[in-house]
């Protein structure tokens, strides 16, 4: 299940909340800024992007306000979810929002972007991470929108509704028994050697009477978040799924997605933390259909109560 997130054309001012985005990493570990190409024969040469570097630091904010405007703010309410190499405006983008939008492209600019080692900001001008920094900065727009709600989900054609009815899948990866009232699943299927049965267990334990039951997920059960990573589109397969009691009572749970962070690759991990928790949990809450969601990072497994405890007592 998308979420897509509508504006209509009539709108008030534009603010941005950047509370809970995690840093857009540049790296070289994913783009390399120096290369050198040695032929078999011939002379070696080095190639660089020092070109892209001179580009002025208020280039890069207006190119990636004018790419937000165009894929995003449309009197048509149509959103440009591709990437192609170049947007072009047209009748139908917003233009007088653009002092706006540049404004919000700056704070996040200065607030959100993390330049590590032999890397600088103009990178976000290759076509790539210019795409991925406007949906970010969209993502922080639509999270501070105070109005009416307008960010709504797109249900699969087929299979909106999936069950842990009926999982049946052989596997070679590490395993642990679970507790039959617990847990729907007979056993929890690990990515880890640790870390998914702590939580697994955390979530057993008879001290938390607030877990209801819960799954740890897998490709095999099919409940997948739809996300793009530089242009690519992916299927982000969360790790566990819990039903909580916070308070409304067993018959109205709160459906937790808890996301156990050990991923690797930074950028991989910022884009599906970001749309599951700014994009897919407020579509289907705002839809209704679906029962109540929220999504929490465990950072560190051995204090997981903790941590799950701090959703119940702030909810939002």
């Amino acid at each position: 299940m998308a979420a897509h997130p509508r504006r209509p054309a009539e709108e008030g001012p534009l603010h941005a909340d950047f509370t809970g985005q995690p840093k857009f990493i540049l790296s070289t570990s994913h783009l390399p800024t120096k290369t050198e190409n040695a032929p078999i024969v011939g002379q070696s040469s080095i190639h660089t992007l020092d070109d892209l570097k001179k580009r002025r630091p208020r280039e890069v904010a207006f190119l990636i306000a004018k790419l937000v405007l165009e894929k995003y703010f449309r009197a048509d309410g149509e959103k440009k979810t591709d990437r192609p190499a170049k947007h072009q405006f047209d009748a139908d983008v917003q233009v007088w929002r653009f002092p706006e939008v540049l404004r919000i492209t700056e704070q996040w600019l200065a607030q959100c972007v993390t330049c590590k080692d032999d890397t600088f900001p103009q990178l976000l001008l290759l076509i790539q991470h210019a795409h991925s920094a406007a949906e970010r900065i969209y993502q922080s727009i639509v999270h501070a929108d105070p109005g009416p709600k307008r960010l709504l989900p797109i249900p699969k054609a087929y299979d909106t509704v999936g069950s842990t009815r009926g999982v049946d899948f052989d596997t070679v990866k590490p395993t642990m028994p679970t507790r039959a009232d617990k847990c729907h699943i007979s056993h929890v299927v690990a990515d880890t050697e640790s870390w998914e049965q702590k939580i697994a267990l955390t979530l057993e334990d008879d001290d938390m009477k607030e877990v209801i039951c819960y799954f740890k997920n897998d490709i095999h059960v099919g409940f997948t978040i739809p996300y793009t990573l530089s242009g690519d589109r992916r299927n982000y397969v969360l790790d566990f799924i819990v039903r909580l009691d916070d308070g409304h009572g067993r018959d109205n749970p709160l459906n937790l997605i808890l996301e156990v962070t050990g991923d690797k690759d930074a950028a991989k991990k910022q884009a599906k933390v970001s749309t599951a928790r700014a994009l897919w949990v407020p579509a289907v809450n705002n839809a209704g259909v679906w029962g109540r969601w929220a999504f929490i990072e465990i950072t560190d497994p051995w204090d997981a109560k903790k941590t799950i405890r701090s959703v119940l007592r702030n909810p939002a």
